[in-house]
């Protein structure tokens, strides 16, 4: 009978199987253009350790639209918010760079069942916690007037800010 039960709840959704993966938020990028936010998750196997196969996954959160969820399409994934992902060389963890800026990249981590992404804000370490770009949308593409980055300071926990113009 617990066996049949047991069955029937892991069908059902209540409980998941021992190899189901999980997510862990890192980020999200939010714009001006409306309250729709591209969010990144660290994505874990079933032991709980970063996946290798697919360590980081971004998405949109269609907030403006009832909150449901939507693929990056093609050109989202190839001139804005997908992103390449590396193993880090120390072995602890990973290396990844945004398609809107290859330059700057950030570091993904796991200590314990904490996972976070890590970036130099304002000439210091910091967990990344959000992107907001200002743009103009017009023509093809949208102009971008600025990025804010924000996060807090991986020694003292003080939030970190930095205002990026972008290159012209």
């Amino acid at each position: 009978m617990k066996r049949l039960l047991l069955s029937a709840a892991i069908l059902t959704g209540i409980v998941a199987p021992a190899y189901a993966q999980d997510t862990r938020p890192l980020f999200v990028i939010e714009r001006n253009a409306n309250r729709n936010v591209v969010r990144y998750d660290a994505q874990l196997t079933g032991e709980g350790a970063l996946d290798p196969k697919e360590p980081v996954i971004a998405y949109w959160i269609m907030l403006a639209n009832g909150g449901h969820r939507e693929e990056l399409n093609f050109l989202e994934r190839q001139l804005a918010y997908g992103f390449t992902i590396q193993p880090d060389p120390s072995g602890r963890g990973y290396r990844m760079a945004l398609a809107a800026d290859r330059e700057r990249e950030i570091a993904v981590f796991q200590k314990d069942d904490k996972v976070t992404a890590e970036i130099i804000i304002a000439g210091r370490p910091a967990i990344l916690t959000k992107l907001s770009v200002n743009s103009n949308d017009g023509g093809v593409l949208p102009s971008v007037n600025y990025i804010e980055l924000f996060g807090r300071d991986t020694v003292t926990g003080e939030h970190r800010y930095e205002k990026l113009q972008p290159k012209r």
